[in-house]
């Protein structure tokens, strides 16, 4: 088990945990929370039942969102008080986050801004090259604003799409492949507003990420 994971709920690694937040690792392949579909089993249905079973009062909501094929870590509130301090700290940028993406190709710049609005709102997507390999490149990257599907569609715009990507691009265009979308939260920083603890939380790539490095040069 990953050093960070405090413990598991349903396979779903919790990384953090007060009285006020739940933190943790969501795995690629699962909703955040219902789409208009009505989905009945999501991140957020799991983590409720759980906490009703084990007779916790607390009921979980999102502070944010990560899309369905992304893994990683995202917050849950204990609470509609906690739940809006955090959408406080959302909305005035006090809260960094930090993802690991594969890309297709290389890059033009081992490090660089990406500026195009997405669905007409200003974004800003920093990036930094961290490995370079045949077809594609391993990066981090750090998106400044919170536009729904920025960095997919960021990296599309750049005609550099994420590995993996079907929404943003067609698979046809690239010989390169995976079974899912190579993008992982893999890190928060922000200050805890209740406590005022400054927390800096980091968790591995998955196994599935792993496997297609360790196959691919």
């Amino acid at each position: 088990m990953d050093k960070h994971v405090k413990y598991k709920i349903n396979d779903i690694a919790v990384v953090f945990e007060d009285d006020w937040l739940l933190i943790v690792d969501k795995p690629s392949g699962l909703l955040t929370i219902p789409t208009p579909k009505a989905e009945q089993r999501t991140l957020t249905s799991i983590l409720n039942e759980d906490f009703k079973s084990r007779g916790l009062l607390h009921r979980l909501h999102p502070c944010h969102r990560l899309d369905r094929e992304t893994s990683g870590l995202i917050i849950y509130a204990k609470g509609k008080s906690a739940q809006k301090k955090m959408m406080g700290l959302f909305k005035h940028k006090k809260i960094k986050k930090s993802y690991i993406a594969f890309v297709q190709g290389r890059l033009p710049q081992d490090k660089s801004d990406i500026s195009y609005a997405v669905n007409g709102e200003s974004a800003l997507t920093k990036y930094r090259v961290l490995e370079e390999r045949r077809n594609f490149s391993i990066i981090e990257v750090m998106p400044l604003t919170g536009r729904r599907n920025q960095i997919r569609i960021h990296f599309k715009q750049i005609g550099h799409p994420i590995v993996g990507e079907t929404k943003y691009a067609f698979r046809r265009d690239f010989k390169l492949r995976a079974k899912r979308l190579c993008l992982h939260a893999q890190g928060l920083e922000f200050t805890h507003p209740v406590t005022q603890k400054k927390l800096h939380l980091r968790v591995e790539l998955p196994q599935d990420m792993k496997y297609f490095l360790e196959n691919h040069e």
